[in-house]
């Protein structure tokens, strides 16, 4: 299996992260390496859920991430009925439409 995870989301959607997408997460943001746990907690668990900007397929999961009094983003993309996690940061605010 390619993925470093697969988890249910809050809305009961399977959402995986790829070896591929993890590491294009973590060259973009190394400091992400080290917050995997974080991530997969932001899909179970989010505070908040707003479609992407720009793609309608997309969905942004934001975690308050307080030990950067910043966010954690998690975007997902998906397809066919399945998601799968296309990138994740730190940001400062929630980008909402």
């Amino acid at each position: 299996m390619n993925f470093v995870f697969e988890v249910l989301d809050k809305t009961s959607r399977r959402i995986h992260l790829s070896k591929e997408r993890w590491k294009h997460i973590v060259s973009k943001h190394p400091y992400m390496s080290s917050i995997l746990n974080d991530i997969k907690n932001t899909l179970t668990n989010p505070d908040l859920i707003i479609n992407h900007k720009f793609d309608d397929s997309m969905r942004n999961y934001y975690a308050y991430y307080k030990r950067k009094d910043r966010y954690l983003l998690v975007s997902v993309k998906y397809l066919n009925g399945r998601g799968y996690v296309a990138t994740s940061f730190i940001a400062r605010k929630i980008i909402r439409r």
